[in-house]
């Protein structure tokens, strides 16, 4: 297994830790990648027939070799992203439903110098938003709810349309207003929120809607926390105890909680937020709302949610389909999608690639999953940068057949330069899988916008203006002041 930590190496690999990533790599090769007892558990028995031949003849397919080159392109691609443009967080990458990399990068208090590893527990933000959608889905199977129920069916007193159903707030098509908006200035901000006062205070001062409901896709805090409160109503527990007993326990997530307000001592191991200037950022009255949030996890814990999601565990692969299937039919959302808290991305074989992003208070986190493959991508920090941009560097590297499509957005294939068929799929790694270099996928980036400097000429002097694109303007001509005259 290669495990990296934050060195203090220079970006430019140094000859000793060349040495010891190709002594790694060769023990990664002779042990088949196989996973340690602690990981092998992820991989827990399958009471479905079908669902275990499936998940069988998807991990038969892992190349070790294939696992090996990329794990030390990953390699090398994190610590460049660590040294030059700042991440800090950590970080899983698997497929086939193994680990191929994971590393720990920096710090969890940045004052205290405490290096985070891959069992550190980050502020989710709106990653946590599927961890209630699969508890709604829970209920659902227990005839507890069906989602096509309006919402006052469990909110008697809910002053807003009628046709507002459960369906509608997992897919965002509500057109409620935001509670962290609409309700700032009716809250105790030196007391945390809770679901209850957020439901009665939407009850109590009618805050006014985006739209009407099903009319189209608005992503919408407010719609996840009313879910939080409905799992709390039908179930008779706090929902940060329900997520505990039913979606962690069960898989062995011992790492991860949902901060309520109630359970302040949790967020000592935690890692601290910061924003991309590296101010920290205090929990405040919002931080104990939840099912929008609050959802705390480890890279660690969140491969072991992954795999979980390939069982039926938690719930049935009948049931969790429909979490996938696209619920917006608009046209500006062709490429991008919205099923039962995950986003949807169209991909080249007329599937769609499950994932969500999560920024709150300083945490900043991107979780993937590509399903053909059991492919995952697990990215948490604790410093709100730009990272997330180069994402799509680590899904070029996990598909380099594909890394056109990632890079640029061409559904091209980069042997051949032609459009691929309908039919060809992200299913990664296989003999015919292109051995491009680190160095080659950042050549298919798409080109920065040329930068031309015009020398302009002022009484002697240069000044150099710059300007993207086109032609630079010519400078602004200002007129002489005009001289009065004296009166005599």
């Amino acid at each position: 297994m290669l495990f990296c930590t934050v060195t203090k190496l220079p970006i430019t690999v140094s000859v000793a830790r060349f040495c010891s990533v190709a002594i790694i790599w060769g023990l990664f090769s002779l042990l088949g990648c196989s996973q340690s007892p602690k990981e092998a558990a992820t991989s827990v028995a399958v009471s479905n027939p079908a669902v275990a031949i499936l998940n069988d003849s998807i991990a038969k397919r892992f190349n070790p070799a294939e696992a090996s080159r990329k794990a030390g392109q990953l390699d090398t691609f994190f610590h460049n992203l660590h040294n030059r443009y700042g991440f800090n967080g950590t970080v899983l990458v698997a497929q086939y439903g193994k680990v191929i990399y994971k590393g720990a990068f920096g710090y969890k208090n940045l004052t205290l110098r405490d290096t985070l590893t891959t069992t550190t527990p980050f502020q989710l933000a709106s990653v946590s938003k599927q961890f209630t959608a699969v508890a709604v889905m829970q209920l659902k199977e227990k005839g507890l709810l069906n989602y096509d129920d309006p919402v006052y069916k469990f909110i008697p007193n809910f002053p807003y349309d009628s046709s507002i159903t459960i369906r509608l707030l997992l897919t965002h098509r509500s057109g409620l207003p935001s509670y962290q908006y609409g309700l700032e200035k009716y809250c105790d901000k030196t007391q945390p929120l809770s679901n209850q006062e957020v439901v009665d205070k939407l009850c109590l001062y009618k805050p006014v809607p985006y739209g009407r409901p099903n009319v189209r896709f608005h992503y919408n805090n407010t719609n996840y926390v009313l879910l939080s409160y409905i799992v709390e109503k039908l179930s008779g527990k706090p929902f940060s105890k329900y997520a505990e007993q039913n979606l962690f326990k069960p898989l062995g997530m011992n790492n991860t909680f949902v901060y309520d307000g109630t359970n302040t001592n949790l967020l000592m191991a935690a890692a601290t937020g910061y924003t991309g200037g590296r101010r920290s950022l205090a929990i405040d009255y919002l931080d104990s709302v939840t099912g929008d949030k609050s959802l705390y996890s480890t890279a660690e814990d969140m491969f072991k949610w992954d795999r979980g999601l390939y069982t039926e565990q938690l719930i049935s692969q009948k049931t969790l389909e429909e979490a996938f299937r696209p619920a917006n039919d608009d046209s500006r959302l062709v490429t991008r999608n919205y099923g039962f808290g995950w986003r949807l991305q169209k991909i080249p074989n007329d599937q769609w690639l499950t994932f969500h992003t999560g920024w709150w208070h300083g945490f900043k986190n991107y979780f993937m999953r590509n399903r053909p493959d059991q492919s995952s991508i697990i990215m948490l920090s604790n410093v709100a940068n730009s990272y997330l941009s180069q994402v799509k560097m680590v899904q070029a590297i996990l598909y380099p057949d594909k890394a056109r499509f990632f890079l640029r957005g061409e559904n091209v294939d980069p042997e051949t330069g032609d459009q691929m068929l309908a039919g060809e799929g992200m299913q990664g790694g296989g003999d015919v899988t292109p051995e491009l270099s680190l160095s080659d996928l950042y050549k298919m980036l798409p080109v920065a916008p040329v930068v031309k400097h015009k020398v302009v000429h002022r009484k002697g002097r240069h000044h150099a203006v710059v300007k993207r694109g086109a032609k630079a303007k010519a400078p602004v001509k200002r007129k002489a002041p005009v001289k009065k005259k004296r009166r005599r």
